[in-house]
C-alpha cells in the first residue's frame, strides 16, 4: 500500500452488567479494506460462538445475521459507523464497524530502513 486506502477498522468489545468497577474490554480488531470484509468479520464471529451462546443471545444473532446484516451493510456503504450488539449472560458483546482512511506506513527494502530513521538521535539513559 503506497497512497493512502479506504476501509474500515473494527472490533469487539466486552462489558460486564451492573459492574461500574470495570470498564468495556477490548478483545480484538481488525483492519478491512471493503464493505464486505467488514460485516463478514462480525458474521463469522457470530456464527462461531452461537452455539455456546443463552438462547435470548443466540436469537439476537441470528436476527442480525438474517435481518440485521443487510442494513449494517446499507450503513458502511454509505460511510456510517455500525455497531451490533448481543448480552449474553450479564455480558454485553459489542462489534463496531467505523470507516477509516488507512494510511501508509514507511516502506522498507530488506533489512535497510527507511531514509527518515537515520534522522532520529538516540538518547542517553541515566
Amino acid at each position: 500500500m503506497d497512497k493512502p486506502a479506504r476501509g474500515y477498522w473494527c472490533e469487539c468489545w466486552t462489558e460486564r452488567l451492573g459492574d461500574t468497577m470495570e470498564g468495556p474490554a477490548l478483545r480484538a480488531s481488525f483492519d478491512a479494506y471493503s464493505t464486505p470484509q467488514a460485516d463478514r468479520w462480525v458474521a463469522v464471529a457470530l456464527r462461531t460462538i452461537s452455539p455456546a451462546l443463552d438462547s435470548d443471545a443466540s436469537d439476537e444473532a441470528w436476527v442480525w445475521l438474517h435481518d440485521g446484516r443487510t442494513e449494517t451493510r446499507r450503513a458502511l456503504l454509505r460511510q456510517e459507523p455500525c455497531t451490533v450488539s448481543i448480552t449474553h449472560a450479564g455480558t454485553r458483546i459489542t462489534w463496531v464497524i467505523r470507516p477509516v482512511v488507512f494510511l501508509p506506513l514507511a516502506h522498507r527494502q530488506g533489512i535497510e530502513l527507511p531514509a527518515c530513521a537515520h534522522g532520529f538521535k538516540s538518547h542517553a539513559t541515566d
